[in-house]
C-alpha cells in the first residue's frame, strides 16, 4: 500500500514507516516544513520514498495521512486534484492537545465526516471538540531503543525543545526551583542560553544538544527522568526514557497519569514533590534502577511497536474499504 505522508514528528514517524507499506513523503528545495522528506538524524527504511509534487501528481497513493489543516490543500493540488478523504482514503492524525479555550477548542476536522480523526493520547481525544468527524485512538509506540540504563551521573535528564520559547507550557519556570534539589542536564534545541536566562549555574543545569543517535545514550547516563511539563498530549521522550529504563517523575497532567504506572516513578501536580522524588532517586541508586525497570516492563506492554503497527493496519483496513 502507498501511504503519502509528511515528516512532521520524528519520532512519531520513525515508528510509523517500520509497517509493511510504501511511504511516499513530499521532498521539496531546500527541505522545507511542507517537503523535507526523509529525516537525517534517524534510521528509516528503505520502504520510505522520496517524491516531488511532480513525481505525486500521477503516483498510485492508497492512503493520505494528514497532520497539519494546511496539508490537504496541499495534497489535493499535488496528487492532481485527488481530494483526501473524498477521492482518495485519508486520516488526519492529531499529535497535539487544544490550545486557546480549551473545552470549548473545535477540531479543524469537526465538521468533516469523510475521513476519519486519529488522537495520540485518550487525553487528546477528551478535550479536542471533534463534531461530526469519526474519531478514534492509535497510542504511540516507539522503536524499542533497548535498555541503556546505567544512572552513572546522579542528575536528572529533562528533554525539551525551545524551552525558553515555549514557556510554563513545557515547565522552563520550574526548572530553577527543580535544580536546587538535584542537577539537571537538559536535552533538546534551543537550550543553550537557558541557565543564563533562568539565572541557574552551570554546575546545576547543563545543556546539551546531541545528535539523535546519542540522545538515547545520553540520557540513559543520568539517574533519573524528570517531565515538568504542564500542557501536551504525551511527550514521546517520556515513552521513551521508559524504554531506556529510566525512572520517571513527571507532572501528573497530560496523558503522564495514564502511561506512567504505580512503581515506576512519581506523579505529582506539586513541583516540590517532584523536586524530592528526583533528589530521592539521585541519592539512591537501587531504588531508582528497581522504578526503571519496572518502567521499562510497562512501556514495553503499552508502548511497543508491534502493537502500534498492528493498531495501525487494522485502522488503514477499515478506512480503505
Amino acid at each position: 500500500m502507498n501511504i503519502l505522508m509528511w515528516h512532521v514528528h520524528g519520532s512519531w514517524t520513525t515508528a510509523f514507516v517500520q509497517g509493511p507499506h510504501t511511504y511516499l513523503l513530499p521532498l521539496l528545495p531546500g527541505r522545507t516544513a511542507d517537503g523535507r522528506g526523509r529525516a537525517d538524524s534517524w534510521n528509516w527504511p528503505a520502504s520510505v520514498r522520496e517524491r516531488t509534487p511532480e513525481q505525486l501528481r500521477d503516483a498510485p497513493v492508497d492512503l493520505v495521512v494528514l497532520q497539519r489543516p494546511h496539508e490537504a490543500e496541499l495534497a489535493e493540488r499535488w496528487l492532481g486534484g485527488r481530494r483526501p478523504g473524498r477521492d482518495i482514503p485519508a486520516v488526519y492524525l492529531e499529535h497535539n492537545a487544544p490550545d486557546g479555550n480549551v473545552p470549548d477548542t473545535r477540531h479543524p476536522c469537526a465538521d468533516r465526516d469523510d475521513l476519519t480523526l486519529v488522537h495520540v493520547t485518550h487525553f487528546n481525544r477528551l478535550f479536542w471538540d471533534n463534531g461530526r468527524a469519526p474519531t478514534t485512538v492509535v497510542e504511540h509506540g516507539v522503536v524499542d531503543p533497548g535498555h541503556r540504563y546505567s544512572g552513572e551521573r546522579a542528575a536528572a535528564a529533562v528533554v525539551v525543545n525551545e524551552p525558553l520559547r515555549r514557556g510554563r507550557t513545557t515547565g522552563t519556570d520550574l526548572l530553577p526551583e527543580l535544580a536546587r534539589s538535584v542537577p539537571l542536564e537538559i536535552f533538546g534545541m534551543g537550550t543553550a542560553d537557558l541557565p543564563a536566562r533562568l539565572g541557574i549555574p552551570e554546575p546545576r543545569c547543563r545543556v546539551r544538544e546531541l545528535p539523535q543517535e546519542r540522545l538515547h545514550t545520553e540520557m540513559a547516563r543520568c539517574r533519573v527522568y524528570l517531565h515538568p511539563v504542564r500542557w501536551t498530549s504525551l511527550g514521546l521522550s517520556l515513552v521513551e526514557a521508559m524504554h531506556l529504563g529510566m525512572p520517571v517523575v513527571a507532572l501528573a497532567t497530560t496523558e503522564a497519569v495514564e502511561a506512567v504506572p504505580p512503581g515506576a516513578g512519581v506523579l505529582s501536580t506539586r513541583p516540590e514533590v517532584l523536586a524530592e522524588a528526583a533528589a530521592r532517586y539521585a541519592r539512591d541508586p537501587d531504588a531508582a534502577r528497581q522504578a526503571g525497570a519496572a518502567a521499562r516492563q510497562a512501556a514495553l506492554a503499552r508502548y511497543g511497536l508491534k502493537r502500534f503497527l498492528a493498531d495501525w493496519d487494522r485502522l488503514i483496513e477499515e478506512v480503505i474499504r
